[in-house]
């Protein structure tokens, strides 16, 4: 699942924006009025909708450049700003923004530039490799090469498919690797996160995977998990 955040001060716009970023697959999105309260939010997103002019009106609130300023000294994130005032677009770019939309905004520009804004995100999340500290150091893993993911006591065990070291474990909520790993990996279990592309095959309470490693299928997971693995077939 892709996270995506719109800060936007008015809320027809905003509700808006929402409306036409839902449209897309994959993609869970949430609202801000102000971009304190964006700043605040623990979630973490992969593309951020910001309106340049937040609070234009309010004394002391803080704008939409100077909140993806703060954005930029602690997240990758893709940055797309909305604005009515062309004149901020220049100094939007000085922050790293990917794109910017003005208002009244045109749907079919909306849809090409968010469109190309999770196919960047997709991207991201095949090429770049999981980094994990583990055993007092910090270790990349290529993403195709995890197998599954599993709790043990309070640690996370990796699995991958290479031959010298197959397994890390470390500290981490299984809920963050999930949203790491992206929708390539499925939450069978509340334990177990496995990569669909190493599914041999599944019934109502199993996977099996290529390893021959059978893993959790919990029950009312079942339905998700098949429309999960059938859309991912349908992309390879």
């Amino acid at each position: 699942m892709i996270e995506i955040a719109v800060c936007e001060d008015e809320q027809p716009i905003r509700e808006y924006i929402k409306r036409l970023t839902e449209q897309f697959a994959d993609v869970h999105v949430s609202t801000f009025g102000r971009g304190e309260d964006l700043l605040k939010e623990k979630t973490v997103f992969d593309i951020i909708l910001l309106d340049i002019s937040l609070d234009l009106n309010e004394k002391d609130a803080i704008n939409g450049v100077e909140v993806a300023k703060m954005i930029r000294e602690k997240s990758g994130a893709i940055i797309i700003f909305i604005t009515a005032l062309k004149e901020y677009v220049f100094e939007a770019f000085d922050v790293g923004a990917f794109h910017y939309l003005l208002k009244p905004i045109d749907e079919q520009k909306f849809e090409e530039v968010i469109g190309n804004a999770i196919g960047q995100i997709k991207k991201r999340q095949v090429a770049e490799p999981l980094v994990i500290k583990s055993n007092g150091g910090y270790i990349q893993i290529p993403v195709n090469n995890i197998i599954y993911a599993e709790n043990e006591a309070r640690k996370i065990v990796i699995y991958t498919k290479n031959m010298d070291d197959d397994s890390y474990s470390f500290y981490e909520k299984m809920e963050d690797l999930e949203h790491r790993l992206g929708d390539r990996f499925f939450r069978s279990h509340r334990g177990y996160l496995v990569n669909l592309a190493e599914v041999r095959r599944y019934d109502t309470t199993t996977i099996i995977l290529k390893n021959g490693v059978s893993v959790y299928l919990a029950k009312q997971k079942y339905n998700d998990f098949v429309a999960a693995y059938m859309n991912y077939l349908r992309k390879v």
